[in-house]
């Protein structure tokens, strides 16, 4: 335990930390311009926040659910 905590406070353990950490943050804001990308909204360039995406394409999955069905 001791010598784990040690290793992680190495700069070139924080370094890599950081660097993998900015790596996977990236990806996830990649992934949520696609999301958006995807969506319908008025006006089209409107900013959207993660969680006005989420809840928007929750919305619209069940509208098309709904015009498959009927």
């Amino acid at each position: 335990e001791e010598r784990r905590r040690r290793r992680r406070a190495t700069a070139k353990y924080r370094t890599a930390h950081a660097t993998r950490e900015r790596i996977r943050v990236e990806a996830f804001n990649v992934a949520f311009a696609e999301l958006r990308r995807l969506l319908p909204t008025l006006p089209p360039d409107k900013k959207l926040s993660k969680i006005e995406i989420l809840r928007l394409a929750i919305c619209y999955i069940s509208y098309l659910n709904h015009v498959l069905d009927v």
